[in-house]
């Protein structure tokens, strides 16, 4: 599957004017924040859960390490967003940390490819979400663009798609049931996303 090109922060782009019905600034940059959050603690949970799986003895424990600490770091900056604007956060959180961990144990417990492809399908749907929400950014004129939040979710995003990339170097399309597994959980994540948006 061909990635999208990721648009620079910097790059022009003609401004987008508001629809009837479309919510205030504010309350999207909010928005944005919350359902990043969301993600990057649901991600450090499956990286838990993974680890706690494969322990720290398998030929692919530094890898998963190294994964795992930047999802923190992600993890450390959203919560000073959500800190310092006054963000709500989503009230799925208590599920969002058992169920992150569950499916890293689960796939973990299905082998180092199955780990894989729940991390490539993961950071998949991560890097469209990112993208899109870099482009909406990028479209508000000059002196009302989140010039902060845009680059948090640009180098974020890149560090995502290094992990889908080692993902896929160390056998996630190999894993059985790939095409299964991989549509399953993208699809989980999609729905993650929208009520996390919302909740």
């Amino acid at each position: 599957m061909t990635r999208q090109t990721h648009k620079p922060v910097t790059e022009k782009t003609t401004p987008a004017r508001p629809l009837p019905g479309d919510r205030d600034y504010k309350a999207e940059t909010d928005r944005m924040i919350r359902v990043d959050h969301a993600g990057e603690f649901g991600a450090v949970r499956i990286y838990a859960g993974q680890r706690a799986i494969l322990g720290d003895n398998h030929p692919r424990a530094g890898l998963f390490k190294h994964m795992y600490e930047q999802e923190e770091v992600h993890l450390a900056r959203f919560n000073k967003l959500i800190n310092e604007r006054g963000v709500r956060p989503t009230l799925m959180a208590p599920f969002w940390h058992v169920a992150g961990f569950a499916l890293g144990a689960t796939t973990a417990f299905l082998g180092e490819k199955a780990a894989m492809a729940c991390t490539a399908a993961v950071e998949e749907v991560i890097d469209g979400h990112y993208q899109e929400q870099r482009d909406k950014l990028s479209a508000r004129q000059e002196h009302a663009r989140d010039i902060e939040l845009e680059e948090t979710i640009e180098k974020f995003q890149a560090e995502e798609v290094e992990h889908l990339e080692i993902a896929k170097a160390h056998g996630a399309e190999d894993a059985t049931g790939y095409p299964v597994l991989s549509g399953l959980i993208k699809a989980g994540c999609r729905a993650a996303i929208w009520i996390s948006k919302r909740v």
